[in-house]
């Protein structure tokens, strides 16, 4: 996607901010309150959508080198991320194919991947390496015990992996060339300054509120002071950015700008990359100043072990690291305070939310014609329960 491509998208919420206007949905939504509290529904979102569709699970500078590895649970599945010799990335089910327990934990730098158990060992490309005592355990074809490999792709420097070693879905054809939008970021070259994770609410809940910007003004008041609650929408397929349809603009070098007062081809590209990209079923990339530089707050969305929980792993990539002590110490609080609003003002009201919801008194939610970008989202969500495999194929053939 070229950059003037991104000028026009610009030019298109400026357009709305100087007729003080916003983009509107046809209509309210409203949809049955259950979708957020029926277990069987959950469990069907679990196994049809997370199982299904390629997740974005690390982002590239997490395992950056050869040798480095990820171990990790989503959604009961554990997977392993490994960064081969020629930088080339491979996820594997993390299960030792002797007996299925992990052959790796955490993350670090491995050279082979040993199981604990009974001390099977395997290559980095996944390949059964060694049998402990050979002599004693018999006769295999080590060529059919290699690990069980996931589908993945790396762009933009994140990797999506599909949780399905069979799949047929098209990676590429389910971004629906959302991740040469997502390229202009330059990710694969950041720093990773910092990881945390945070317990969460139902996952559909929320992750409504990385799309909405109407609650910016009344929840998070304390934090970001008045801020419109207005918002604008792009999509590439399930994946939308958000905005809002506002000129001011901060630019980390010069402060906040208005983009109105300025020609186009003048407009920093952290103002024509600024807002929330959100890449579908789970993922928020929005944008972030501290420690002098351009930085990302990533957040990925993974349903807990009930209706009503869900796992966050927060990532805080910023465009350089930081240059001396102050620097840091301020991306620290930034990092900081963001993860602190999502768990104490988003998380928080989002579980008193569904607590609410599984009263079973509340019939539907709504959704206003100013959250268009909820809307989508629940559309696209009730659209792939539906698919079978090879109609979820053609969906994505079609963007």
């Amino acid at each position: 996607m070229s950059k003037s491509e991104l000028i026009q998208m610009t030019q298109e919420f400026l357009d709305h901010a100087s007729n003080n206007t916003m983009e509107l949905a046809d209509d309210v939504l409203a949809i049955p309150a259950s979708e957020y509290t029926d277990v069987d529904r959950y469990e069907r979102e679990v196994n049809l959508i997370y199982k299904r569709l390629p997740l974005m699970l690390a982002p590239s500078a997490e395992i950056s080198e050869p040798g480095n590895f990820k171990a990790m649970d989503v959604v009961g599945v554990p997977v392993l991320l490994a960064r081969q010799k020629n930088g080339e990335i491979k996820a594997f089910l993390n299960a030792c194919t002797h007996r299925g327990n992990p052959v790796a934990q955490g993350t670090g730098t491995a050279a082979r991947f040993t199981c604990q158990y009974h001390g099977w060992s395997f290559k980095t490309n996944g390949d059964l390496l060694g049998v402990a005592s050979p002599q004693d355990f018999g006769a295999i074809d080590k060529a059919t015990l290699c690990l069980k490999q996931f589908p993945v792709l790396e762009r933009a420097g994140l990797i999506w992996v599909i949780l399905d070693p069979a799949s047929q879905l098209n990676i590429e054809d389910f971004l629906c060339g959302y991740d040469e939008m997502l390229a202009h970021f330059g990710l694969e070259s950041w720093h990773l300054f910092g990881t945390k994770r945070v317990d969460g609410p139902n996952w559909k809940m929320a992750f409504d509120g990385y799309l909405d910007l109407y609650h910016l003004p009344v929840l998070h008041a304390k934090v970001f002071g008045k801020m419109s609650n207005r918002t604008h929408y792009f999509e590439w397929g399930p994946h939308q950015r958000v905005t809002q349809p506002t000129s001011m603009r901060l630019d980390p070098g010069k402060g906040m700008i208005d983009l109105l007062k300025m020609e186009p081809d003048e407009w920093p590209m952290t103002s024509l990359m600024d807002g929330v990209w959100t890449i579908f079923p789970n993922v928020s990339v929005a944008t972030f100043y501290g420690g002098g530089v351009s930085g990302v707050f990533i957040s990925v969305l993974v349903p807990g072990a009930t209706v009503k929980e869900s796992v966050t792993h927060q990532f805080y990539l910023m465009q350089s690291e930081p240059a001396d002590e102050k620097s840091r110490e301020d991306a620290q609080r930034r990092f900081d305070g963001l993860e602190v609003v999502v768990r104490e003002e988003d998380y928080a009201t989002c579980k008193r939310q569904h607590s609410g919801l599984r009263s079973n008194l509340i019939d539907q939610v709504y959704f206003g014609r100013n959250e268009g970008g909820n809307q989508r989202f629940h559309a696209w969500v009730n659209r792939i329960l539906e698919a079978n495999d090879q109609q979820l194929q053609e969906m994505f053939n079609k963007q």
